[in-house]
């Protein structure tokens, strides 16, 4: 929607953004998580000491999904085998690599009902965190109408019909976490 206002355009543009930030970050926490597949999103926030330097890992190597529960990283410098290896141990995804000195391996075993259960939970905890960001916005972005109208750069019109359409800006982002977290849902309970 466009405003002839420009603070009112300045305004949404920034709303729209925040809201498009936070749904971004909810679909990277979603991608962390491991649903019983191989994902190597997985290994996105592992980061490996390269001569003194924190390297993401797939910055040094190739990581690919030969099997549907197997990944393989394949390192550009085979001598970071060990700290490669370290760092995985070192990082929440709880899985153990097995190498053969030129492939690390990694076996994804297949998810018990209980640990299913509590991945949904988590997954619902992380959308409603992110449900709480979106609702900041919209607080924060109703305040600066407000202040708007308080400062007679809008009239009372204006300013319901901003916020009725910051109300449905919220509502079509809540929609779309519920959506993200619905799929997030599907894919874990899956077996």
């Amino acid at each position: 929607m466009k405003f002839e206002n420009e603070e009112v355009q300045l305004l949404f543009d920034v709303y729209q953004e925040d809201l498009k930030k936070a749904i971004d970050h909810l679909k990277t926490q979603l991608l962390t998580i491991r649903a019983g597949r191989a994902n190597p999103h997985i290994l996105d926030k592992i980061t490996v000491d390269y001569y003194g330097t924190l390297t993401p890992l797939n910055q040094m190597a190739n990581i690919s999904v030969p099997e549907a529960r197997m990944l393989t990283i394949s390192l550009w410098d085979a001598s970071m085998i060990k700290e490669v290896n370290k760092a995985i141990l070192a990082s929440d995804i709880g899985i153990t690599p097995t190498d053969d000195g030129k492939i690390i391996r990694l076996i994804f075993p297949q998810l018990t009902e209980e640990r299913r259960k509590e991945l949904v939970k988590q997954v619902k905890k992380i959308g409603e965190d992110s449900k709480v960001v979106l609702r900041n916005s919209r607080r924060d972005a109703n305040e600066a109408i407000k202040k708007l109208k308080k400062d007679n750069n809008i009239s009372e019109d204006e300013q319901a019909e901003c916020e009725k359409e910051i109300q449905k800006i919220l509502d079509s982002s809540v929609q779309l976490v519920d959506d993200l977290l619905k799929d997030k849902e599907k894919e874990i309970l899956e077996v």
